[in-house]
């Protein structure tokens, strides 16, 4: 069934479902899939095993339908859009693999993760192996200008990777050294993904800069408030374990904002947790975040970040695409998972 986004942006925004929204690029998503199984066949049997649990195992699809929804807002009727997506999924997918490694996460989109189930080295190499799949899929599209957009974006995210590596256990970390690591590991792919829309489209530099401007807001939006959640949401809710960012030493921002706002000795409890990792004091320094009311700070700017997304969508043409990645703002800022 095709949903009319229009109609549902007659109704409240928390009424409208993700499950709404991507209903509208079901039969593109279905391609997408399509693709992905397809472009994870190996005639080495662990990287099809690897690579299916991952893939296949769930979460919302968002990076790629992003791809999808803007392609269309922007009328494009070829095909190129459901690679695009796929890349961008792959190469989201490599990042999670070795994210779970160097986090030593055992829980992903609630189930084990996959260096759980198989194993450090596997998932390391199977990372490897998405990544230079993602690069071969580029060639098939054959557009050097979209190939140099994905290649940027994936050394970024790399980079951020390090970044934040370098600020665990790094309660001196400021709120522009997070917001730099947001951009690089999240918010790059979600630009990537809306820019390339605008590029297989062959729209000019205008709506071509919209797009990058609305990925980056919608992906800072949605990071930030994938941070919060580490705090007031359950494990179930979460699909990870709570507080896996404190457990691993992640100066996020309801960390920095506590420590601006606290007193001296919440300070120091969230200083010293910080420094040491683990869970010991997980509920106490859960406390600190509520009484300086850091989840309402962080809430404010992924809204703020939100706004400035949908924003950027003022010159799309006027369609149901168009009000679907406004819908997609609003849900990066009310959901729970």
């Amino acid at each position: 069934m095709i949903v009319n986004i229009m109609q549902l942006a007659e109704i409240k925004p928390d009424s409208v479902s993700f499950d709404d929204v991507a209903a509208l690029a079901s039969e593109d998503m279905e391609a997408v899939n399509r693709l992905i199984r397809g472009s994870l066949e190996s005639d080495v049997a662990l990287v099809s095993q690897v690579s299916e649990y991952i893939v296949m195992s769930g979460g919302k699809r968002l990076r790629p339908l992003i791809v999808l929804l803007a392609a269309r807002a922007f009328g494009y009727e070829g095909e190129q859009h459901v690679r695009a997506a796929a890349i961008i999924e792959f190469i989201h997918t490599a990042t999670l693999l070795h994210d779970d490694v160097v986090d030593s996460s055992d829980r992903r989109r609630g189930q084990d993760s996959a260096n759980t189930v198989f194993g450090n080295q596997a998932s390391v190499l199977v990372g490897d192996f998405l990544y230079s799949r993602s690069f071969q899929m580029m060639v098939d599209i054959d557009d050097m200008h979209v190939m140099r957009i994905l290649a940027d974006a994936t050394n970024t995210i790399a980079a951020g990777e390090v970044q934040q590596l370098m600020n665990v256990h790094d309660p001196d970390t400021s709120e522009d050294d997070y917001q730099q690591v947001i951009y690089r590991k999240t918010a790059r792919l979600f630009e990537a993904g809306a820019q390339i829309a605008a590029i297989l489209a062959g729209r000019g530099a205008q709506d071509e800069t919209a797009m990058i401007e609305y990925g980056r807001h919608l992906g800072t939006a949605f990071q930030l408030v994938d941070d919060a959640l580490d705090y007031e949401a359950s494990a179930d809710e979460l699909g990870k374990n709570l507080g896996d960012d404190l457990a691993e030493g992640k100066p996020t921002l309801p960390l920095i904002y506590a420590m601006r706002e606290g007193s001296e000795t919440q300070r120091e409890l969230i200083r010293n947790a910080i420094l040491e990792g683990g869970l010991e004091q997980l509920d106490d320094i859960r406390d600190v975040i509520r009484a300086t009311g850091a989840l309402e700070y962080t809430a404010m700017r992924a809204r703020a970040a939100a706004d400035a997304a949908i924003a950027t969508l003022a010159g799309l043409p006027e369609n149901d695409y168009r009000q679907a990645l406004i819908s997609l703002a609003g849900f990066a800022i009310q959901r729970r998972s």
